[in-house]
C-alpha cells in the first residue's frame, strides 16, 4: 500500500489508522466491520457502532 491508500489500483479505507500496529484484529460478530480488539480477545467482539447500539438498546430495556 502506498501514501495515498492505494493497493492493486483499489481504493483501501482503513478505518484503524490511528490504532498501533498489532495483532491481527477481530471482525465484528454482527456486522462484520473490523473492531479495536485484538483477534485472540475471548467472547463475542463488536465494532464501535454495533457496541454504541448495543448499548442502547440495554440501557432502555427497564
Amino acid at each position: 500500500m502506498d501514501e495515498r491508500g492505494t493497493m492493486d489500483d483499489r481504493r483501501v479505507d482503513d478505518d484503524r489508522k490511528d490504532l498501533p500496529d498489532g495483532p491481527p484484529y477481530a471482525d465484528c460478530v454482527l456486522c462484520g466491520e473490523p473492531t479495536e480488539h485484538p483477534a485472540s480477545r475471548p467472547g463475542a467482539t463488536l465494532c464501535p457502532v454495533c457496541e454504541w447500539q448495543e448499548a442502547q438498546r440495554t440501557a432502555c430495556s427497564g
